[in-house]
């Protein structure tokens, strides 16, 4: 029996080793939608991990991830712009619905986030008529605040929006509860993107209250403060219908057996999403 609506994203079940047992993991719990990671796909192969999908007739709803563009020098940006290159030639060979983007942070050093914000504009531009070739939709992930200088200097959900508008086709937004569930304009921002089409991928988990660790420590469904099926009403308002992802990084969950994982995913989904 399959479980329609849910994806996994690989992050939430990291300790099931190889891309193959992941798969037969989600296959046995009826999980029939994945979100792969790129360490995941370059140890299988790209050919293999490619065969693995198409056999089992799996949908990819993202592959993760793309960006980090900000670089201290020109070398360096050439070097993440390379990086995304092959990001999306793996999204297309994978089918997958879309390569999310985290665009990055501060560079070493660096105190510039307006700089920081420019060089993520630059490097999407540039890379966005490679992804378009290839058609590969663009997906920003907006992050949380704090993670602003290291992972994503872009941090709410109109500003994803305002520059996938200023870059345009091809360019949509990911939106992940546990990064934007707390926006006060947060309704309003996922109705402006759905009038444009621009919803490409929704991931869910949980916030936990006290959050012991900012990185590895996000809630299954259920377990913290985010109106899950509120949000997912809001969703699906705009437009969106494809699948919720689920995408937890979290030392408590990660060092569970897989099937516990993934049996917990299934019912919290059914019951809470």
């Amino acid at each position: 029996m399959s479980v329609p609506g849910l994806s996994i994203n690989f992050a939430t079940v990291r300790q099931g080793g190889s891309f193959g047992s992941i798969v037969d993991a989600c296959l046995r719990h009826g999980i029939t939608a994945i979100s792969p990671w790129r360490e995941h796909v370059e140890v299988a192969g790209l050919a293999e991990a490619a065969r693995i999908i198409s056999e089992n007739g799996l949908r990819v709803s993202g592959h993760c991830r793309g960006g980090f563009f900000p670089a201290l020098d020109e070398a360096g940006r050439r070097a993440a712009f390379e990086s995304n290159r092959r990001a999306v030639d793996e999204a297309a060979a994978l089918g997958a619905a879309c390569l999310v983007m985290v665009v990055g942070g501060l560079p070493p050093g660096s105190r510039d986030l307006p700089g920081a914000r420019a060089m993520v504009a630059d490097g999407m531009a540039e890379l966005l008529p490679y992804a378009r070739a290839a058609g590969v939709p663009l997906a920003i992930e907006p992050l949380h605040p704090c993670y602003a200088a290291d992972r994503a200097c872009i941090n709410m959900l109109g500003q994803a929006l305002d520059l996938a508008d200023t870059l345009g086709e091809g360019v949509g937004v990911a939106i992940d509860v546990y990064h934007v569930w707390w926006d006060p304009d947060l309704a309003a921002q996922i109705a402006r993107a759905g009038r444009n089409g621009q919803i490409l991928a929704h991931h869910i988990c949980d916030w936990l209250v006290p959050t012991k660790d900012i990185l590895n420590d996000r809630g299954m469904m259920g377990d913290g403060v985010i109106d899950l099926k509120a949000f997912r009403q809001m969703i699906e308002a705009a437009g969106f219908h494809g699948p919720q992802e689920v995408e937890i990084f979290s030392h408590d969950w990660g060092a569970r057996p897989i099937d516990e994982v993934l049996a917990t995913c299934v019912e919290r989904f059914e019951a809470l999403c």
